[in-house]
């Protein structure tokens, strides 16, 4: 089956190259205006994977992409902003809003269609693989689900993918740059500070039961994920 890609821009010659190149490279494409256009369609039939754009009419990419991952149909589903802003608070907000990845307009098709692939991959259930488990915290690879004593937790695939990261490789210290390969992976251009945006993420989803406290900060290091409270 074809991956879907909703592309939500309100300018339509933008539209009409994106779903020209993902056409091509094997896609389906999907076409809203605006966040209503969106919205409608996302309750027909969710896409694998959607492009927003930054500078809607109405409510803008940012407010949209908060939108999303606080909903259950959608908080699964990645997300790459499309944005003429380049400013590194600006890619920060995004990515605090909730989006995986970020591309700066104007931007090439090709490398478009390479960041969509491997975050399709990223994100894809690995079936097969082991439930891992830590003081009550159970993540599940292959339904893609985590528990907190039993309670699910809502996490988005980058949360998803750096928590499963750290409880299969608990006590060791792990660098930026090595979240970065191995969580994000390595063709991907994201700049090592996002890594702590992600971070602040899964953190915040792990304090209410209290998990958080296994997730260290190692100064000057970078992150390690232990057993001690």
């Amino acid at each position: 089956m074809r991956a879907r890609i909703l592309i939500v821009e309100d300018e339509a010659s933008i539209r009409q190259m994106v779903c020209l190149a993902l056409g091509q490279a094997g896609f389906e494409c999907i076409e809203a205006n605006d966040v209503n256009e969106a919205q409608t369609t996302l309750l027909a039939q969710p896409p694998d994977l959607i492009l927003l754009d930054w500078m809607l009419p109405g409510v803008s990419g940012v407010e949209y992409a908060r939108r999303l991952r606080q909903e259950k149909l959608t908080r699964d589903i990645p997300v790459i902003m499309l944005t003429a802003r380049a400013e590194e608070e600006d890619k920060l907000r995004g990515f605090d809003s909730g989006i995986d990845d970020y591309l700066t307009k104007p931007f090439s098709t090709r490398e478009l269609i390479s960041r969509i692939k491997a975050l399709l991959r990223r994100s894809a259930p690995h079936t097969g693989e082991t439930t891992v488990e830590l003081d009550g915290l159970q993540l599940d690879p292959s339904s893609h689900r985590v528990t907190a004593g039993g309670k699910p937790l809502a996490l988005g695939p980058t949360e998803f993918r750096l928590l499963h990261f750290f409880m299969a490789h608990p006590e060791r210290v792990h660098t930026r740059e090595r979240l970065l390969n191995d969580v994000w992976g390595e063709n991907v251009y994201v700049e090592e500070r996002t890594v702590d945006v992600h971070i602040r993420r899964l953190r915040k989803a792990l304090a209410d039961s209290g998990h958080d406290r296994h997730l260290q900060t190692v100064r000057g290091s970078g992150y390690r994920f232990s057993h001690q409270h």
